[in-house]
């Protein structure tokens, strides 16, 4: 293990729900080597109920977490990040600020669980799908041998992540 910490952005454009959930997933399974945010590029204000009710199920403290934008990760005071995904393909077709650090990026989409539609069940089902898409997505990452990888060869292997069920 390496004593390096990094910092993580997860990005979707209302930031209500997948990377508010991968905010949280990675603050757990990787604390003391990481440090996630989430951002949108345009916020809904607030996070969505089915995440919040599903993050607090799992025992994830919820009451810091809030939906915001990304602006508040571009400025010169922002922290230095070495990664950001974005978890939605809206969010990762648009012309992202200038982060501190030049991090290492990757597309990680999932279908949006705040879209879902049908019974209570079937959503609730949706964004219990997402956590665990990202829970198994996050557990791959913070097992990678980050420091002993060329550049390349991370971007590769961060690429392959998104590509995961």
């Amino acid at each position: 293990m390496t004593d390096r910490h990094f910092n993580v952005l997860f990005l979707c454009t209302g930031n209500s729900a997948r990377s508010v959930i991968a905010e949280c997933v990675l603050n757990r399974l990787g604390k003391g080597r990481f440090s996630a945010c989430s951002a949108g590029s345009q916020p809904k204000g607030e996070v969505h109920p089915l995440a919040l009710h599903l993050l607090k199920r799992q025992n994830y403290p919820i009451e810091e977490l809030r939906s915001k934008s990304w602006d508040e990760f571009s400025g010169a005071d922002s922290p230095v990040l070495d990664f950001v995904f974005t978890l939605c393909d809206s969010a990762a077709a648009e012309t992202c600020p200038a982060w501190p650090g030049q991090p290492m990026t990757a597309h990680w989409g999932l279908a949006d669980p705040a879209a879902a539609t049908g019974s209570d069940t079937e959503k609730h089902l949706a964004f219990a799908d997402t956590l665990r898409m990202l829970t198994q997505r996050i557990d791959i990452f913070i097992n990678l041998p980050i420091t002993s990888l060329d550049r390349l060869t991370l971007q590769q292997r961060l690429d392959d992540i998104g590509q995961s069920k």
